[in-house]
Order: structure tokens, then C-alpha cells, then sequence
């Protein structure tokens, strides 16, 4: 994955994304400049991610592990890749040999004691891009949106969301709609 600048947000938080694009093969359908920045650039991630963690760390009503609400400083991965990767993943670390949307790998520990001003590592999100494809023509939106979905669900699972019932689902799905409507452009301070 390659690393670049550590963005800041107004809220104080800087987030360190190791981002890995779509390969070239993903890229080969016909599709906007908007969805194509979305499949090779970081920058629109970042401004993302750092507005759904401070709109998450921010609500005490919210799942979010103290570490990260105190933290000024986060890092995770963030990989779009295609069903035969992410297929692999899904056998090896889930024992199930068959492709899925999205896999996120926690890297927290609710017992971590970490010093101030050090980078709280969240993990590794791994999006397919032939699924994101698939369940946008599925639910009649835009790839952006479906990316968008899928990214902000792994990164609650980074957060330290779960949804062992129908219950504890149905209000990840709710915050995810409220995360996906946060226009991060006027949240970040570019």
C-alpha cells in the first residue's frame, strides 16, 4: 500500500491512510472522473474517513473505543481490490472460499495503552470492486455511493462495531445512512 501525507482535519484528528487503488484491470469500464479519482486516490477517502470518526467519536451515544475518542492521531489501511483477492482473504480468514463485499481487519484492543500524540493504528479495510459494481447496479445508485456504503460499514467494524443480531445491524445500517450524508468537503480543512 502506498503511504502518503498525514491529512489533519479542522477537529484536530490527523489520519495516516496506506491507500491501494483499483489495478488497471478494475479501471477498464466506462465511468466519470469523480468515480475513477474515488478508485485511485486517496484524497477523497481521507476527507471521508476523518469526518465519519470525528462524527462517530464524537456522539458518546455511539460505539467508538476511548482510545480513538481521545486520539489525535489514527492510521489505517484501505485496499480496493477485485472478487479473486478478496476471495482469498475471505477463505483465509474467515474460512468461507467465496467472495464478499467488504472485509475489515481490527487491529484495536480495548486494553491498549498508548502514549500521547503516537498514531493509534484502526486496521485494514478491503473492499471488492466487482461487488461494490454488482450491488450498486443491484440497488440502482452510483459506484461512489456503494464504495462510500462499504468503506464507512468496515470502518465501524475498526471502530469496534459489531452486529451479532438483527438489532445491533439495523442501527449499524442507520449510522452508516448518516455517515454516507456527511458532505466532507465542508467538514475538511484542506
Amino acid at each position: 500500500m502506498n503511504t502518503k501525507p498525514v491529512r489533519k482535519s479542522t477537529l484536530g484528528l490527523e489520519l495516516d491512510l496506506a491507500f491501494e487503488g483499483a489495478s488497471k484491470a478494475l479501471l477498464n469500464e466506462p465511468m466519470d472522473a469523480s468515480t475513477r479519482q474515488r478508485l485511485t486516490s486517496e484524497m477523497p477517502w481521507q476527507r471521508d474517513i476523518i469526518c465519519w470518526i470525528n462524527a462517530t467519536r464524537t456522539n458518546k451515544n455511539l460505539c467508538c473505543q476511548e482510545i480513538v475518542r481521545s486520539a489525535n492521531a489514527l492510521s489505517l489501511g484501505l485496499q480496493l481490490t477485485d472478487d479473486a483477492t478478496i476471495t482469498k482473504l475471505n477463505a483465509r480468514w474467515r474460512k468461507k472460499e467465496e467472495p464478499t463485499d467488504v472485509i475489515s481487519f481490527p487491529a484495536l484492543d480495548e486494553k491498549i495503552i498508548c502514549p500521547e500524540n503516537r498514531f493509534i493504528e484502526l486496521g485494514d479495510i478491503i473492499i471488492s470492486v466487482t461487488r461494490a459494481r454488482q450491488q450498486a447496479k443491484e440497488h440502482n445508485h452510483a459506484l461512489i455511493k456503494e464504495l462510500r456504503w462499504l468503506v464507512s460499514h468496515g470502518l465501524l467494524h475498526l471502530l469496534g462495531w459489531e452486529h451479532p443480531n438483527q438489532e445491533s445491524l439495523n442501527e449499524m445500517l442507520s449510522f452508516q445512512e448518516q455517515l454516507i450524508t456527511i458532505d466532507s468537503i465542508v467538514q475538511h480543512n484542506d
